[in-house]
């Protein structure tokens, strides 16, 4: 079944987060923006897809329009993994990590889609998963640059809202500590998001390791120094990492050098649904757990349930700690008393409310299309 059209286009959602808005590539970061792929077959199905991601999507979204699209245009959708293998090899000189290939996981996920739709299965269930109603999630707070108060306030709103597990994005001890008294009963985590170089990074974990974090996450900068990483993770604290790690043979690299105990591969980053699997299929073999990052707001965070209701044996979903003013995928976005629910119908499970794809629209999608010959 060929594909007759990839389109694109961009929502912004309006959102608070309990503090104010931090900036982010020069302006306001206020809005959540999702670029969503939509790829319809020559039989008139439809998949959806989300690319990666918040200010890297006019890179990524012309990515998907002049490069990408084209050449999956006329492809046979069923195809997945040889159609992704291609379009990777064909990209592979414009970068193995980046905007080509947050493209293509777009459209890849827009085929398990479609690949649901076509067998009346959800995605969980094609990957080999048994039925799950729901999942446990965790809240992942945003960064409050170190206000002490706003991270105790938002710390306890979390737990009252359900949420056992709670994820900090600030960079030090005094944020964890004010954390762990406001949610006695919580497992803490900690994202600094590559701040610290090798040595700080373990001066910061010497200081943390009496706090009892569930994990930190992302301790080294760069994020590829694997031998930093293992280094620091000989310190007896848990380490996680991957968000930013390029596939299968990144993921190999920090393995193999004992670099991490979490594993965090993105879907809408490292080529979609099918290079996860390959993912877990090395760490399950190496003793590693897969936790997936998605802090997403479309179709990546809803693959990222079906993945985690599939492969995960501790499956632990992560939700941005704010509050949307509509989302065209609700409610499958949002978690209920710490749980996030899994869709039951085939594919992805649930399709976009055109009507606030239209009221939160950012510009008039973009499609790529061919007819074909009767």
């Amino acid at each position: 079944m060929r594909i007759t059209s990839v389109e694109t286009s961009v929502v912004a959602l309006p959102f608070t987060m309990g503090g104010p808005h931090p900036p982010f590539a020069g302006r306001p970061w206020d809005r959540l923006e999702i670029l969503l792929v939509r790829v319809e077959t020559e039989d008139g199905l439809v998949g959806w897809g989300e690319a990666f991601g918040h200010a890297a999507i006019p890179a990524t979204k012309a990515a998907l329009d002049s490069v990408v699209a084209p050449l999956a245009i006329g492809r046979d959708a069923r195809a997945i993994e040889p159609l992704t293998r291609e379009l990777m090899h064909a990209t592979h000189l414009l970068g193995r990590n980046g905007a080509h290939l947050y493209a293509i996981s777009g459209i890849e996920i827009a085929l398990w889609d479609l690949l649901g739709k076509r067998a009346n299965q959800p995605v969980w269930a094609l990957l080999g998963g048994r039925q799950r109603d729901s999942l446990p999630a965790y809240a992942s707070l945003l960064s409050y640059a170190n206000d002490l108060p706003l991270v105790a306030k938002n710390t306890a709103e979390a737990r009252a809202a359900g949420y056992r597990h709670i994820k900090l994005h600030e960079v030090t001890r005094e944020a964890v500590i004010v954390a762990k008294e406001a949610a006695p009963d919580a497992a803490i985590m900690l994202d600094v998001n590559c701040a610290w170089t090798p040595p700080v990074a373990r001066d910061m974990a010497e200081s943390l390791a009496a706090e009892g974090l569930y994990w930190l996450e992302e301790p080294v900068w760069p994020p590829e120094d694997a031998a930093g990483l293992a280094n620091l993770r000989r310190h007896g604290m848990r380490l996680s990492a991957g968000e930013n790690t390029a596939g299968l043979f990144g993921f190999k690299t920090l393995v193999e050098a004992g670099a991490i105990d979490i594993a965090q591969p993105s879907v809408t980053k490292i080529g979609g649904i099918g290079e996860m699997l390959r993912v877990f299929r090395l760490c399950q073999a190496h003793g590693v757990e897969v936790i997936p990052h998605c802090p997403y707001f479309g179709p990546g965070f809803v693959a990222t349930l079906h993945i985690a209701a599939a492969l995960c044996e501790r499956p632990l979903v992560e939700v941005l700690w704010l509050e949307m003013e509509a989302n065209p995928f609700d409610p499958w976005v949002r978690a209920r008393d710490g749980q996030v629910a899994v869709p039951q119908g085939p594919g992805l499970g649930c399709d976009p409310d055109p009507a606030i794809l239209a009221r939160y629209a950012m510009a008039p999608p973009v499609r790529t299309e061919t007819r074909f010959a009767a």
